[in-house]
């Protein structure tokens, strides 16, 4: 495989910036749409928030593919090397969703907690303000 001239090279990298561009374009659009910017009362409808979320990381991840293999020529490596960078990336994504699992075990966990000093707090509040209308009427002078 030979390399290219210079202007073939430039308008390969022209190419990949105008894809990149037309991508995230699309990425704010469904951004701006699933936010009710475009479409009032759209931020309500939890299936298009699902339905955006999966649409902004697909094209997130195609354009990491796009960057990695066009831009960093890996394309034009051997298999061994490709597998050596995509197996690292793939324990990071197994590592973000361990983490978002186990923070999410975390958050439910700290809601109970949070409501079970609250009903605490309530069962202590009202002996001490019995004390205190006892303690009142014992040192009220009639």
């Amino acid at each position: 495989m030979g390399h290219g001239n210079y202007e073939e090279a430039k308008k390969l990298v022209w190419r990949g910036c105008l894809v990149l561009a037309v991508i995230t374009l699309i990425e704010v659009a469904v951004s701006l749409f699933q936010k009710g910017h475009l479409v009032p009362g759209m931020e309500d409808i939890s299936a298009v928030t699902f339905g955006a979320a999966l649409i902004i990381g697909a094209l997130s991840i195609y354009k990491a593919y796009y960057i990695i293999y066009k831009f960093m020529h890996m394309a034009h490596e051997v298999p061994g090397l490709r597998m050596s960078v995509l197996l690292p990336v793939l324990l990071l994504v197994w590592g973000m969703i361990a983490f978002f699992q186990e923070g999410g075990a975390w958050g439910k966990r700290r809601a109970v907690i949070k409501e079970r000093n609250k009903m605490e707090s309530e069962k202590s509040i009202k002996p001490i303000g019995m004390l205190l209308e006892k303690e009142q009427k014992i040192f009220t002078i009639k």
